[in-house]
């Protein structure tokens, strides 16, 4: 079984699932060059490349095969009428959820500790700066209470804060033990964001979600409060963000992630003082085994000729697996 990656960074994931699929032949591309590496392979994992009509039609894999849960980047109507199954690994029981977690609770509180200005003290050998802020008596909202988000309203509340969030779907199932300080409607977004001194995006990306958080979104926001996005750059309205960054009135952002991935050195947001970390909330060792078991058995189950699990589609007529 050959199995490309539609990265060359994430280099854990596929050590991982090397581990659980001895046999297989494992190779890495990068995103703008999946076209010309499509010979002999049999499953694809796309992180973010664009997995379009053209790369489905020109190449033989009959499985598209996420390694986590996004699949913005996937054709999947396409997929379906070439007979290539689709299918994601759901963060719940993977250790995900907790590993994006933890990382958005560590850009909280590197920025409300001003960590790289931590740093410059240190350097000056100058004690007692800067001041910091606590995370106790403080209010985030959530936006986006799915696996990752119910993972971090638990941490959030342990730690003293008053937690509210923004929902899709109000009269949805909550995730089990979560409780929160108060849940608005999508609609009410503006008026949420403008009673919390952190805003932290950690809800599944759709393209009726792009730039949700604008110029608007972020005006709204409680002037010297901080944003963090854990989710998908699409979120965030990059210039917007900047804007907002470069007036003062935001105190800070936290991102895991940006639109047209990886950023520029040169990028504004870097001058501005934000702290940006590669794209590896979920890249954890818990995360990361959890994940490749499920990948395994997921190629283990096409190779046999069965349905994956977790699959967005299903298609018709399905593209042998035997060649």
């Amino acid at each position: 079984m050959n199995i490309l990656f539609c990265d060359e960074g994430y280099s854990e994931a596929r050590r991982r699932l090397a581990r659980e699929l001895p046999g297989a032949t494992i190779s890495a591309a990068p995103p703008t060059a999946v076209l010309e590496h499509l010979s002999g392979v049999d499953v694809i994992v796309p992180y973010m490349a664009r997995i379009d009509a053209r790369i489905i039609d020109a190449g033989s894999f009959g499985l598209i095969q996420q390694f986590g849960v996004g699949l913005e980047g996937v054709d999947v109507e396409a997929a379906t009428r070439a007979g290539v199954w689709v299918a994601r690994v759901p963060g719940a029981g993977t250790g995900n959820p907790e590993s994006v977690a933890e990382h958005a609770l560590f850009l909280m509180l590197a920025l409300a500790r001003r960590f790289p200005h931590t740093q410059e003290h240190v350097r000056a050998r100058r004690l007692g700066e800067p001041a910091g802020l606590a995370l106790s008596g403080k209010t985030a909202c959530i936006v986006g209470v799915g696996s990752a988000g119910a993972a971090l309203a638990i941490r959030l509340h342990a730690m003293g804060m008053r937690v509210i969030a923004v929902r899709k779907n109000l009269h949805g199932t909550l995730p089990s033990g979560l409780v929160l300080d108060r849940t608005f409607p999508l609609s009410e977004l503006t008026k949420a964001v403008g009673e919390a001194d952190f805003v932290v995006v950690t809800a599944r990306y759709e393209p009726d979600a792009h730039h949700l958080i604008g110029r608007e979104t972020l005006a709204a926001m409680k002037p010297g409060a901080f944003i963090v996005n854990v989710a998908r750059g699409g979120f965030i309205d990059r210039d917007a963000l900047a804007n907002a960054l470069r007036s003062g009135r935001l105190a800070g952002a936290g991102l895991d992630v940006v639109e047209a991935e990886p950023i520029p050195a040169t990028d504004p947001l870097l001058a501005l003082g934000a702290i940006v970390t590669p794209h590896v909330a979920g890249v954890t060792d818990v995360s990361y085994e959890g994940i490749a078991r499920a990948v395994a058995e997921n190629v283990r189950r096409y190779a046999r000729g069965e349905a994956p699990l977790n699959a967005v589609n299903a298609p018709l007529s399905a593209r042998s697996s035997m060649r």
